[in-house]
């Protein structure tokens, strides 16, 4: 989903206005109705299976009728990451502690990521804050207020937050794919040892001999995030 050089989504088009045709008969259905046929398509079958085709099955329409509500598949993509974004409860604010509730923040981001498999891939190219990701943002923002940050320092905090928690959960969930084949975590397994031992690799060799930790998903995400978060500093 790239632009192909022309002018791209217009914010205001698209968010201040109701997305409703102007012209003909009532519609049967609505630009939400759209939205979320097509956030189900993706959370099933994932976000190459949605197409303005796929989805107008889903609603019981034309795919041609559609195009009045999303011209592109751009735009669709635009309303899934702003309509599920909408489902992210209202993060807390934690008594002045910013790094405290920086860390909420991230939590609720990577259980909403992961129950929307799609949703790292697409904030890869998501170019325009609906009004659900605005309203969110603008409670992180207060969050981080304490931490002295200028507004565009908080800005980039977020985005860096962001882009943390997308990482991993797609690293995550590669991981756990890996891990079901056990015939390759044996090999794996098998060919790091031999490089551990080649002579070459002492720091591989070092850390591979110090007691594995626990293989927890969770636990492993709080050490990342405590390492990212608690090393900000609020200049």
């Amino acid at each position: 989903m790239t632009h192909d050089g022309g002018p791209g989504i217009d914010p205001q088009q698209l968010w201040l206005s109701d997305g409703r045709p102007r012209r003909g008969r009532r519609p049967a259905f609505s630009r939400e109705a759209i939205t979320e046929a097509a956030v189900a398509l993706a959370d099933t079958e994932g976000l190459e299976a949605v197409s303005m085709r796929r989805v107008a099955a889903r609603v019981g329409a034309g795919a041609m009728s559609l195009y009045s509500y999303a011209p592109d598949k751009e735009t669709l993509l635009e309303l899934m990451v702003d309509h599920v974004t909408g489902e992210l409860p209202a993060p807390e604010r934690t008594s002045g502690d910013w790094r405290a509730g920086l860390k909420a923040v991230a939590h609720l981001q990577r259980a909403h990521m992961l129950r929307h498999p799609w949703l790292p891939a697409a904030l890869a190219t998501h170019r325009t804050p609906g009004p659900r990701a605005l309203a969110f943002l603008e409670h992180v923002l207060a969050i981080l207020r304490p931490s002295g940050l200028d507004g565009a320092a908080r800005l980039e905090v977020f985005a860096q937050l962001t882009a943390f928690v997308a990482g991993y959960v797609t690293h995550e969930r590669a991981q756990a794919a890996a891990a079901r084949s056990t015939e390759r975590a044996a090999a794996e397994a098998r060919y790091l040892a031999a490089m551990a031992a080649d002579g070459r690799h002492p720091e591989l060799a070092e850390a591979l001999a110090a007691p594995a930790r626990p293989v927890d998903a969770d636990a492993t995400f709080t050490r990342f995030l405590d390492r990212l978060v608690d090393g900000l500093d609020a200049v």
